[in-house]
């Protein structure tokens, strides 16, 4: 499952610079699928809807920073364990998304889509 950081952060930025998706933003900054992976032309996210991997999206939070859960992959493929989650100074701020369950496979699967 992709992770999420809850309203407990602090806007630290600690997580940002160790996602390997770049999948963080900060409080209300627009975010593409193309930044920081090889993805370009349309995209289907795991909603539905299809997007250009250019094309900018409103944040998904303004309070807080914030995780694209299409561009999540745990950090499978990069790491043993979500540095995100290891960098973070708030105990449980960054949790799994009880809303996205998803298989190692299916992470893996992301993570060369965004990445091969």
């Amino acid at each position: 499952m992709a992770v999420l950081i809850t309203d407990t952060c602090i806007n630290c930025a600690a997580c940002e610079p160790e996602c390997p998706n770049q999948a963080i933003y900060e409080p209300g900054a627009s975010w593409s699928m193309s930044e920081g992976t090889n993805v370009s032309g349309m995209v289907t996210l795991t909603d539905g809807r299809e997007i250009d991997a250019d094309e900018m999206q409103e944040p998904l939070s303004d309070d807080f920073f914030f995780i694209v859960p299409d561009k999540c992959t745990e950090c499978k493929g990069f790491h043993d364990e979500e540095q995100c989650i290891v960098f973070c100074p708030v105990p449980d701020c960054i949790i799994p998304d009880p809303e996205r369950e998803e298989s190692e496979e299916t992470l893996l699967a992301r993570q060369q889509m965004l990445h091969g």
